[in-house]
């Protein structure tokens, strides 16, 4: 393919996948929202299931490193 030659099927192909693709994103996006608010209706700390969540996105081991690490600065500024 040179510069000045695109195969338009092709692009079109890939735009319409990608506009796809976000709009399942977006549906997504949306429901898990809805969880959230479902479980903030229940009583839960939202901020705090974000931060689960995140956490548990995280390795075990460079979890555990990190709170090492955390702990460590904390406790040299006196914060615990």
């Amino acid at each position: 393919m040179t510069t000045n030659s695109v195969d338009s099927g092709h692009l079109r192909a890939f735009i319409e996948r990608i506009e796809r693709l976000e709009e399942e994103k977006k549906t997504i996006a949306d429901d898990i929202k809805e969880v959230y608010a479902e479980a903030k209706g229940t009583g839960y700390d939202i901020k705090i299931m974000r931060k689960i969540v995140s956490l548990r996105r995280v390795d075990v081991n460079k979890r555990k490193e990190e709170e090492e690490i955390l702990e460590l600065y904390m406790s040299a500024l006196g914060e615990l």
